[in-house]
């Protein structure tokens, strides 16, 4: 069943366009992550959805019914927004309350609706407490637990976790997503943090632009990106996107040298490139292998030279940075206990099969049939 639908829906500012034609279809029970950089139109689409903001174009439905038009209290949803706003001479019982109150809804109902979002996000021991006597964590689930008590058809987040410290950030997602298996309601979170998104979500929503540029479950954008924007988005560090140009084609395979290193070359199974075409490499700094100057050759990949310059430990992962002659450096993610260091020459493997190529549009480019 579907939860929300957007048809061909726009957005204006004056004579600046911000969302331009967003097609999306949300079923119900699914939790769907809004996410791209400041400025893609990721909130303006959300407040729409939740009707703060006024459609310049196109038709928004939810459970069915068009609600394009309709006020924020009448499209059956409930928001929780990046500052807590929660009265501060209000404990959080009264705070969790407030809206069935203005409601008129019976006391006893309130009480019950009160203490089962309480117990569900654990908040029942804190219900005499005020906003001042809790953490920037417990804050956020009473402003959760306002929503709860709504019984909403959709719940909408705007980037309700950056506010907090990267630890409670981390506690706070796991709140979230065991709440959204425990309600089983749909959920649209807003987000420029891709970890949230890669975490947290049956599905992405990758905006550039006011454009939806990519659809679908995080391990499919991560593994399948559409296009050069998804790539450098989406993955933790994100994908090595190196300059290239196609210096030979034949049936259903192409040779691809990198700009960097021209004896540095590829060969793809892509269809359709044409020679002297200017592309894009891209492959995962998990899938680049740092091989010393005198190592034996890997089966099946090409080496580039480079220089490491700096190395980053975390424990049980390590990230190197080299220098490739490349316009931004190589990002290498090897096991923490890999011994190398900064100022060393080593070559680095790239595997054809591990390798994205992106026309100079920025799509990907398909391999061939």
């Amino acid at each position: 069943m579907v939860a929300v639908e957007l048809k061909a829906v726009r957005k204006a500012f004056g004579a600046v366009e911000v969302i331009k034609g967003v097609d999306l279809t949300i079923e119900q029970g699914e939790f769907v992550v809004f996410v791209g950089a400041s400025g893609s139109g990721k909130s303006t689409l959300l407040r729409m959805i939740a009707g703060l903001e006024t459609v310049s174009g196109g038709d928004i439905l939810i459970d069915g019914k068009d609600v394009t038009f309709d006020e924020p209290a009448e499209r059956g949803i409930a928001m929780v927004f990046q500052s807590y706003a929660l009265y501060p001479h209000m404990n959080v019982y009264e705070n969790i309350a407030f809206n069935l109150k203005l409601a008129r809804v019976a006391k006893d109902e309130v009480d019950r609706r009160v203490r089962d979002a309480a117990r569900i996000l654990r908040l029942e021991d804190l219900l005499s407490r005020s906003p001042a006597q809790l953490s920037g964590g417990q804050r956020q689930r009473v402003a959760i637990g306002r929503a709860i008590v709504r019984n909403p058809k959709v719940f909408l987040f705007d980037e309700p976790l950056s506010n907090l410290d990267a630890a409670l950030r981390v506690q706070m997602r796991l709140e979230i997503e065991r709440l959204h298996r425990e309600l089983g309601t749909t959920m649209i979170y807003v987000t420029h943090d891709q970890v949230e998104a890669m975490t947290l979500a049956d599905r992405i929503v990758a905006l550039d632009g006011g454009r939806i540029q990519q659809v679908g479950p995080p391990l499919e954008l991560y593994a399948r990106p559409n296009n050069l924007f998804v790539a450098g988005f989406i993955g933790s560090p994100k994908m090595n996107l190196i300059p290239a140009t196609v210096i030979a084609t034949s049936a259903g395979a192409a040779t691809v040298a990198l700009d960097a290193g021209p004896d540095t070359q590829l060969e793809m199974a892509i269809g359709g490139a044409e020679q002297g075409a200017s592309v894009t490499l891209g492959i995962r700094p998990e899938q680049v292998e740092i091989l010393s100057a005198d190592s034996p050759a890997v089966p099946g990949a090409t080496t580039l030279p480079a220089r490491i310059e700096a190395v980053e430990r975390l424990g049980n992962i390590t990230y190197a940075y080299l220098d490739g002659g490349t316009p931004e450096v190589i990002t290498v993610q090897v096991m923490g206990d890999v011994d190398i260091a900064a100022g060393e020459d080593v070559l680095v493997a790239l595997a054809p099969h591990a390798v994205h190529l992106f026309d100079a549009a920025g799509a990907v480019m398909s391999p061939a049939v």
